[in-house]
């Protein structure tokens, strides 16, 4: 219920009272707060106030009371009560003009009406609305920490709120998660994940909808395809948010109209009730991630004697042990680069990347769900550590199956996320997480340098790269690799022949030159050249087949990534 100009002329003491102009909108308009004025308003006058004016100062310059009315209406004023009779005797028409043409109500009282009167009665009015107001805000709140200590979902709590203030909300945690999903569909759901990744919501803006005014303090406004978002911090210690509410109201509805008081104490008493919530919650879940998160990393790093005592923690956890299980490691790529991009929307690198490895965790944790396949994950070092059951100890089709899935889905919501996969072996017994955790971890690092970034590995793919890993941590063998590559390595650095890149496509076609200048795009001289040159830096014959596979063996290892090793202890 609100206060409206039309209310206020039914008034005894407004009888005699006359509207001149804006008749049509006295319904409409509110009426939150009423003062005497004059001359000069500057920012006296705050958004749907009642004006009363004498107009002294103005006497019977009508450019003078114009700029003033003119002042009246920037400050989205209500109405303008004009006492007439001593300065003022008429409304002049270029005034009236001005207030037609901004739809503004100006009100002609008699001088008799003493100012005082008029607003005793219409403070009366606004504070008997205000208590009643008041008076059902404090019954919602006395309902709300009644769910509170009755430990109520946050879905009945977020119904509760929504049939109070007639509009849909959705309640999130710092960084924009919904935090009660069930009271929304799907596509909402996703529509809502790629607002929070592109930094629309929440919104970072310090401003508020009006600063003038009380009842906006809090509230910010985001307009979203056809809707307006209203954004209420759910407040912890220091002021710092540790949640939102949203409410989704449609842009035909105004400011105004939606921010009655009752709403706004509504919403206060709810940000109050849900900050507990959130903070019980999120004591919980910190808890359960955190014990759960140390239990995978210590399965991963092979911490646990036995069975019985790995078994005792997990069941605490509701994980079950005696699954067969394979290692996927998998490794976020280019998150820093796509932080800049969004730099200007968000705190820190580190809020946003808490942003972005929730939503890859959910992502990962539905595809698992869809397989109906028990899971194990945490975060730890920029590795995504997970250990997928499997049906079996053989073979990892379940693996590719799970990332499949995980990738189509995660493509849809985070496309420029670019994440490499390694895949260890499937594996029985406790001692089989930390081996293959380990594996997973090898084909990783060799998928990354052989493969590049964004691609999978997985550990049974490796046995000829693990062979030239082991070559390479012979000391005899560097020495010997190093005496081998080092001047091909040298001389490409300073020439930019690419004379590595000229002996393996030379050996893919079997020492074919007409192929081999073909697929390099040169000329047949200029590949003879390149060969030769090969030949004169190493000392080695490319039609002798020891000296071509020393070469050969020596160019795999320094590919797989050992060079910058070998290069480094020269």
């Amino acid at each position: 219920m609100r206060l409206t100009v039309k209310d206020v002329l039914k008034y005894m003491i407004l009888n005699s009272a006359k509207i001149v102009t804006g008749k049509e909108y006295a319904e409409k308009r509110h009426i939150q707060w009423i003062s005497a004025i004059e001359m000069p308003v500057e920012n006296f006058v705050r958004k749907n106030e009642a004006v009363l004016t004498t107009g002294i100062g103005c006497g019977e310059d009508a450019e003078t009371f114009k700029k003033f009315v003119q002042d009246v209406i920037d400050s989205d004023a209500s109405a303008l009560m004009v006492a007439l009779g001593r300065y003022i005797f008429d409304i002049p028409t270029e005034v009236i003009e001005l207030a037609e043409k901004n739809n503004f109500i100006i009100i002609e009282i008699p001088w008799e009406i003493r100012f005082s009167s008029i607003i005793e009665s219409v403070m009366k009015e606004i504070n008997d609305i205000e208590y009643k107001e008041r008076e059902k805000s404090e019954k919602v709140q006395q309902e709300l920490l009644k769910f509170i200590l009755k430990d109520t979902d946050l879905k009945e709590i977020s119904k509760f709120v929504e049939k109070h203030i007639g509009y849909p909300i959705a309640i999130t945690d710092r960084a924009g998660t919904l935090q009660e999903k069930s009271i929304h569909s799907q596509a909402f759901i996703k529509k809502w994940k790629k607002y929070v990744l592109q930094g629309i919501l929440p919104s970072r803006k310090e401003t508020t909808l009006l600063k003038g005014d009380p009842m906006f303090q809090k509230f910010q406004m985001v307009e979203i395809e056809n809707r307006t978002v209203f954004q209420i911090p759910v407040l912890q210690v220091a002021d710092n948010p540790q949640g939102y509410i949203f409410v989704m109201v449609p842009s035909s509805e105004s400011i105004e109209s939606f921010l009655t008081l009752f709403r706004v104490n509504v919403l206060e008493h709810a940000a109050t009730t849900i900050a507990l919530w959130l903070s019980r919650k999120n004591a919980i879940e910190e808890t359960k991630m955190r014990l759960r998160s140390d239990f995978v990393q210590e399965l991963s790093k092979g911490e646990f004697l036995s069975f019985e005592q790995a078994d005792s923690r997990a069941k605490l956890l509701g994980y079950n042990l005696k699954h067969p299980y394979v290692c996927i490691v998998g490794y976020p790529e280019n998150m820093k680069i796509l932080f800049q991009k969004r730099k200007q929307d968000y705190d820190s690198y580190e809020h946003w990347l808490e942003s972005m490895i929730h939503y890859i965790e959910e992502e990962i944790y539905y595809a698992a769900q869809s397989l109906k396949k028990d899971m194990m994950m945490t975060y730890q070092g920029e590795q995504l550590v997970i250990f997928l059951e499997t049906p079996g100890v053989k073979g990892n089709e379940n693996a590719t199956n799970f990332l499949d899935l995980v990738e189509r889905r995660l493509g849809n919501l985070l496309p420029e996320v670019v994440i490499s996969w390694g895949i260890g072996n499937a594996f029985e017994g406790i001692s089989g997480f930390g081996e293959s955790f380990r594996h997973a971890n090898t084909a990783l690092s060799i998928g990354r340098r052989k493969k590049g970034s964004g691609q999978r590995m997985m550990y049974e793919q490796t046995k000829v790269d693990r062979v030239l890993l082991n070559f390479a941590s012979n000391k005899e063998m560097k020495e010997i690799i190093m005496s081998t590559i080092e001047p091909l390595v040298n001389y490409d650095e300073q020439r930019h022949m690419d004379l590595i890149g000229t002996f393996i496509a030379y050996n893919q076609f079997h020492g074919n030159v007409s192929q081999t200048a073909r697929s390099l795009n040169l000329h047949r001289q200029s590949l003879l050249y390149r060969l030769r040159k090969i030949e004169y830096l190493t000392g080695l014959s490319l039609i002798d087949p020891d000296d071509l596979f020393l070469l050969d063996l020596s160019i795999k290892i320094w590919k797989i990534g050992e060079h910058a090793i070998m290069v480094g202890q020269n």
